[in-house]
């Protein structure tokens, strides 16, 4: 474990940037530091004074990090820069991406579970949380969402998003709002912070539109929100894990020394810099892993992101933005009612109040922790992505000219089950498979942990070529496929709710089981998945250069794998690679430049059998690369092309 020291004040200096590649969580901190130091001579000055004081206040405050404070709420102004339509993402998505914010830092996001028990002792509900505003700088109602069109397509990390001269929009007072804001970045950046110590007007971070939150536009693998729990976590005055040098100090005592930046999703334990037996807290927010795999802070991370907000961010302690502003003659709402209910969405209903010029309206699930907010300027609003059969409970607030009033009191309604039923059960095992028809689409439910399904169909003679697609799913789902005698011939398993498809192509009809289950125990009991098989006289194409024809897979032994396949080659937007493997094991792809650099790196819980996974390569410059397999001690390296 590492000691604090202040002898690195400058690794405070290049954290200042913290630029994110969409590819891949590269840093790229130097030319924005660079340009913030050219503008701001007193910056290291500054930064020195800021990590004293958050010395101090950790060594006078280690047995009672809290100061008096049980829990810290950070009012928060999202500004929405767009180009075009898909970039002026929904209110939905940005209150996705507060509710994560809320789960993350206070410990309660559900994939806290996939830490290692080496470090769950470690893990820390850091007792912080946030708002969208409801009081702007000047006293009004707000929902805390700032909507500007600008004529600027793409912003770089110089700062022209914070600035409504440049295409931009003005940062509310700092001192008061977290700002954050989402536009389209160029150069691939995911996001960037500015750590405590900078120019106010500038003060806040910036994501991505396609990395905001989890659910709307964001894209996998950075569609959980972790970009700007990262950033968050910069603007706390979090340092990268790895300190910003080979085997550096973060300035955090419980956090393993690591050697540099972990990519992709790494297997545990990842050892760097002598530092086993647990190796790397590669699954912390301050790393540079996939979304899905970083899902903690440490103890000492917590104490010290509450010494900035008892110190240099001081004034947010006090700030009133999340105190919706009150008096004057603006009624509260009544008559409050739901219409319109199905299994996912309602229409929420209220009587009007004389003068209010708009209505804010929250919701959440009955006696929930966190509001949905959003607006409307009449007297109904229809809110969707709710979950079937789930107690909800509603407020809303009218918005005068010159006040606001008290909101609601809540009025509740039930989501109805829905029409997802499964006549298949009970099917969980290859002797109770039910019989399924080909060409049509079949629809059921995995409703527990250890629900697996099991079908089986038959292909006849002139439509012997078979495509199985596994889609419109709930969770992620992966399926088998069986021959007639029981034996696995290939497996399906994509990250996510991406569509799973297997194709099987040859001249004999045959019977065959097809088996759905849950990743990890992943499952839904109120929503269906959808399987359909295709059958065909035509062979079916996987968006492999070879079918998969029985009698002629092209297998070669090579490092443990068999038929290993790159493709497109050259590659463009994206390189698919393709392999058989004798048994299930974990398999680490590295995708290396002519230097052997790492550029993106992933990791493939491989099955026995057919597996595929896929790369986006649209970033990288036209030349040759190279893809690097492990598995176990074995290593096996293919050359490709990028061709744009």
């Amino acid at each position: 474990m590492k000691k604090h020291y202040l002898a690195a004040l400058a690794l405070s200096l290049t954290m200042m940037g913290n630029v994110y590649s969409q590819n891949s969580r590269n840093c790229g901190t130097m030319p924005h530091l660079h340009e913030m130091e050219q503008q701001d001579p007193a910056l290291s000055t500054r930064m020195g004074n800021i990590e004293r004081e958050t010395q101090e206040w950790i060594n006078e405050n280690q047995s009672n990090a809290n100061k008096g404070v049980a829990v810290v709420t950070i009012p928060v102004v999202v500004h929405v820069l767009y180009n075009t339509t898909s970039q002026n993402i929904s209110d939905a998505q940005i209150n996705s991406q507060i509710n994560i914010l809320n789960q993350d830092f206070r410990k309660l996001n559900a994939d806290i579970s996939i830490v290692p028990s080496a470090f769950t002792s470690l893990t820390a509900d850091c007792e912080i949380q946030f708002c969208l505003a409801q009081r702007d700088p000047s006293g009004n109602a707000t929902n805390g969402i700032i909507r500007k069109s600008t004529t600027v397509t793409s912003f770089s990390s110089n700062d022209n998003i914070k600035r409504a001269a440049n295409g931009g929009s003005d940062a509310w007072n700092s001192s008061a709002y977290l700002n954050i804001w989402v536009g389209n970045l160029s150069g691939g950046l995911l996001g960037y912070a500015q750590f405590p110590g900078g120019t106010a007007s500038t003060d806040g971070v910036v994501i991505l539109y396609t990395a905001f939150g989890n659910t709307g536009v964001a894209a996998a693998p950075f569609n959980k929100g972790r970009t700007a729990t990262h950033e968050v976590g910069h603007w706390l005055n979090l340092r990268h894990i790895w300190g910003d040098a080979t085997c550096g100090n973060d300035q955090v005592t419980d956090t393993p020394t690591q050697q540099t930046a972990n990519y992709g999703c790494p297997s545990f334990p990842h050892v760097t810099c002598s530092n086993g037996p647990n190796g790397d807290m590669f699954m912390n927010y301050m790393d540079y892993t996939d979304d899905a795999c970083m899902v903690m802070f440490s103890n000492g991370q917590k104490t010290r992101m509450l010494a900035s907000l008892n110190t240099t961010r001081a004034s947010l302690l006090s700030s009133q933005g999340c105190v919706p502003p009150t008096g004057g003659s603006c009624g509260i709402p009544a008559s409050l009612s739901a219409s319109g209910i199905t299994a996912t969405a309602a229409t929420l209903n209220w009587s009007t109040v004389s003068g209010a010029l708009s209505y804010n309206v929250r919701y959440k699930v009955t006696g929930g922790a966190t509001w949905t907010n959003t607006t409307s300027t009449t007297l109904s609003k229809s809110i969707s992505g709710l979950t079937a059969s789930t107690s909800y409970e509603f407020q809303v607030q009218a918005v005068c000219s010159t006040t606001t009033g008290s909101y609601s009191s809540s009025s509740t309604f039930n989501t109805t089950a829905g029409s997802c039923t499964d006549s298949y059960e009970s099917n969980n095992t290859k002797a109770k498979a039910k019989v399924i028809p080909v060409n049509t689409n079949v629809s059921a439910k995995i409703s527990t942990a250890t629900d697996k399904d099991w079908f089986t169909f038959s292909t006849v003679s002139g439509s012997t070529n078979l495509q199985v697609v596994l889609d419109l799913l709930p969770a992620d789902y992966d399926m088998k496929l069986y021959n007639s005698a029981g034996s696995l011939l290939t497996t399906s398993q994509l990250g996510g709710t991406t569509t799973e498809t297997i194709s099987r192509n040859t001249t004999t009809a045959s019977s065959y089981f097809v088996q759905v289950y849950g990743y990890s125990g992943a499952f839904n009991n109120t929503a269906c998945y959808r399987l359909r098989i295709n059958t065909s006289g035509s062979p079916f194409r996987n968006g492999t250069e070879e079918e998969y024809v029985e009698g002629n897979i092209n297998v070669q032994k090579i490092s443990g794998l068999e038929g290993i396949n790159l493709f497109p080659n050259p590659a463009n937007q994206t390189l698919k690679l393709n392999f058989f493997n004798t048994q299930d094991a974990v398999v680490t792809a590295d995708l290396m430049d002519m230097m052997g650099r790492s550029i993106y790196s992933t990791r493939l819980n491989a099955t026995e059998g057919f597996n595929s996974t896929e790369m986006n390569t649209a970033d990288l410059k036209d030349g040759i690369y190279f893809l690097r397999l492990n598995m176990g001690n074995q290593t096996e390296v293919r050359k490709f092309i990028i061709k744009h």
